[in-house]
C-alpha cells in the first residue's frame, strides 16, 4: 500500500485514557508523540489526530464516529477502545457488535481501519478476561483489519510504568507504546 503523493495523510485514533494521556500533561501522549516516530522511524509524514477520550467505550465511540470522520476525513483510523467494555462488565456481544460497526462504517467512508486490543487486569478472572481476548481476535478475524492485539504489550509486566492506579502509563511508558505502534503501522499498514 502506498502513501498519497501529495500532502500528509491523516491518521484518526479513537481511543479511551490509555490513548487520550490520562494523569499526563497536554502533548505527553503516546498519540502526541506518534508523528514525529513515525517520522524519525520510518520516515512517513503522517497528521496525528487524536480522538481520544477517558472512559469512552465502544457504544460511545461509535456514536462519535461520523461526526469525527466529516470533520477530519482521515485516510486511517486506529480503533483503541474496549478496554472500558470490559472494566464495567459490559456484554462482550455488545463490544464485538461495536467494534465491527465501527470497522464497517470507517470503510464505508473509505478510510482504512486498524484495531490495537488491550487485556484486562487479572483480578477481572480467567474465564472473562479470556472470553475478552477472544472477542477481540474474533472482531479482527472476522474484519480482516491489521490488528495489535494488545497495546501495552511492552510494558504490561513493567509495574513501574503504570501510575498508581495500575491501570494507566506513566509519562516514562509513553515513548515506549509509541515505537510499539508504530512499528505494528510500519509492518501492517504502511508498507504491506
Amino acid at each position: 500500500m502506498s502513501l498519497p503523493a501529495l500532502g500528509a495523510p491523516s491518521i484518526l485514533i479513537l481511543g479511551d485514557s490509555l490513548s487520550a494521556g490520562y494523569g499526563l500533561d497536554s502533548g505527553q501522549s503516546w498519540v502526541d508523540q506518534l508523528s514525529k516516530e513515525l517520522e524519525q522511524s520510518i520516515g512517513i509524514d503522517i497528521t496525528v489526530l487524536n480522538a481520544s477520550i477517558s472512559g469512552e467505550t465502544t457504544a460511545g465511540g461509535l456514536s462519535r464516529l461520523p461526526g469525527l470522520m466529516n470533520r477530519h476525513s482521515p485516510e486511517y483510523v486506529l480503533i483503541a477502545l474496549g478496554a472500558n467494555d470490559g472494566l464495567r462488565g459490559l456484554p462482550l456481544d455488545g463490544l464485538k457488535d461495536n467494534l465491527l460497526a465501527i470497522i464497517k462504517y470507517v470503510r464505508s467512508r473509505n478510510s482504512i481501519p486498524v484495531y490495537a486490543g488491550i487485556e484486562l487486569p487479572r483480578n477481572y478472572g480467567g474465564p472473562y478476561n479470556r472470553a475478552f481476548r477472544m472477542t477481540q481476535n474474533a472482531v479482527a478475524q472476522e474484519s480482516a483489519v491489521p490488528y495489535l492485539s494488545f497495546l501495552l504489550e511492552p510494558i504490561a509486566l513493567d509495574r513501574n510504568l503504570f501510575q498508581a492506579d495500575g491501570l494507566h502509563p506513566t509519562l516514562a511508558a509513553q515513548s515506549i507504546i509509541a515505537l510499539h505502534v508504530t512499528r505494528f503501522l510500519q509492518t501492517t499498514v504502511f508498507l504491506k
